[in-house]
């Protein structure tokens, strides 16, 4: 179940990693998991069937949020901040150690940024627009008409390959967490993004920079929005109902959040090394891999995106309803941004909590606060292990729940009776059943690398 961030090649060669890995995934094994993922599918399946009876105005009645204070214009400060820790951080990643884990630069984005922040961004809000490098040295930048326009039908399609690219370099690159292997992407991500804002004006922040794109897209998830000129909170998706409707490309680039996600688990189990005909106990390193996993990932989403296509259209025949395919994934898409979430949330968890730690001692020793010892012996023991697999599940399933629920509201929204907005929605609704049930099994079926 433990995976580090793309880190996990390097990190199984220490032996005393490889031994909690392995002893926390054998108590999982011992738990009833086939329990478990039952009971998860039938609440997911009854959670179908009660927005099936509720009246609309209930459905709709959990989404509404409460306005809480005006808001203010963002600091640069923060920002410009964030970019010279980038920039010492790349420094670090090609002088300083080549250990993943003593290094801040894999530290910083594989750890902080990617188990950590993400999850935070998703959870509570769009805490990035404050943080964001790029749109810092935009507003300090000079003010004037940049050379080119950007391109109208690029929509957000740059960042959709920007994304893809991303995803294949931590699944699919055999040393992803290598200081200075990782220090030539994210200085080549910069150097790209800063000749595009040349280019094109800040205009490239909002449709190509694929960090900014899918962080604001997971912020649709948070309990903390805006609500006209006003700060607002509600429960977890409200936004999602609030917000615009997503561009083509971009309602692919939030799919391609839970595809990619779900790949993630899925590379790593028996059933993929068997798959591709490798054999788990002697696996030979990821750079036997690299083209199988990238080929892997692509079908992965490729074949995602076409079951709900096909789902979305289906229900849309059953209910008799006209609206083309492509504006039903425009629509639906953003409802499945709690199923990717919460997968995130619960793959990454068990990392977070080991490698987390690394990142306090780093800043202990830096602080000069004192030695933090970094121990996975709560991997050892069953209690502490089931407790992080059923807040993994809980996870799974409360994000299933609450994607059906927007669901449903979405399709309200339209205009749909409760009847009408119930058939149409039950194909996808047998999706997310069986998506619940295909999660649950990722977090407990016996893992080779």
């Amino acid at each position: 179940m433990r995976r580090a961030g793309g880190a996990a090649a390097l990190w199984l060669a220490l032996a005393g990693q490889a031994q909690a890995h392995a002893t926390e995934q054998g108590f999982v094994l011992l738990l009833p998991t086939k329990l478990y993922i039952l009971s998860g599918g039938l609440v997911v399946a009854l959670t179908v069937l009660m927005l099936a009876l509720l009246p609309g105005r209930v459905a709709l009645a959990p989404f509404r949020p409460v306005a809480l204070w005006w808001r203010a214009r963002p600091a640069v400060w923060p920002g410009v901040a964030v970019a010279a820790l980038l920039l010492w951080l790349v420094w670090q990643g090609w002088s300083g150690s080549r250990d993943p884990l003593g290094n801040p630069l894999s530290l910083a984005v594989w750890v902080v940024f990617w188990m950590g922040f993400v999850s935070v961004q998703g959870l509570l809000g769009d805490i990035w627009s404050r943080l964001d490098p790029w749109r810092a040295l935009a507003r300090l930048g000079p003010r004037r008409r940049p050379p080119l326009r950007y391109p109208r039908g690029w929509g957000h399609w740059p960042a959709v390959l920007g994304f893809l690219a991303f995803a294949g370099f931590l699944l699919a690159d055999p040393a992803p967490a290598d200081p200075a292997r990782l220090a030539v992407v994210v200085a080549g991500h910069a150097i790209v993004t800063l000749a595009a804002l040349v280019l094109f004006g800040p205009r490239w922040l909002v449709r190509g920079e694929v960090l900014g794109v899918f962080l604001r897209a997971y912020a649709r998830m948070g309990v903390f929005g805006r609500r006209g000129r006003r700060r607002a909170l509600g429960v977890p998706g409200w936004q999602v109902l609030r917000g615009p409707r997503p561009s083509l490309a971009l309602a692919v680039l939030m799919l391609l959040l839970l595809g990619s996600g779900s790949f993630d688990g899925l590379n790593e189990t028996f059933w993929w090394l068997a798959l591709i005909g490798t054999n788990p106990l002697e696996f030979p390193g990821r750079s036997a891999v690299v083209a199988v996993n990238v080929a892997g990932l692509l079908v992965t989403n490729a074949t995602l995106v076409a079951i709900l296509a096909a789902a979305l259209a289906l229900g849309a025949r059953l209910a008799r309803d006209t609206t083309t395919t492509p504006h039903l994934v425009r629509l639906y898409a953003p409802t499945l941004l709690p199923i990717a979430l919460a997968y995130h949330i619960a793959h990454y968890l068990p990392s977070l909590l080991l490698d987390g730690q690394y990142v306090l001692a780093g800043l202990s020793d830096a602080l000069h606060l004192g030695h933090i010892h970094v121990s996975a012996g709560f991997l050892s023991h069953p209690g502490p292990v089931r407790l992080i697999w059923l807040t993994q599940a809980g996870a799974v399933v409360a994000g299933h729940v609450i994607a059906l629920m927007l669901a449903h509201a979405a399709a309200l929204e339209q205009g749909h009776t409760v009847r009408r907005a119930a058939l149409g929605q039950a194909p996808l609704a047998l999706f997310m059943v069986a998506y619940t049930v295909f999660g649950l099994w990722l977090l407990a079926t016996p893992r080779g690398v």
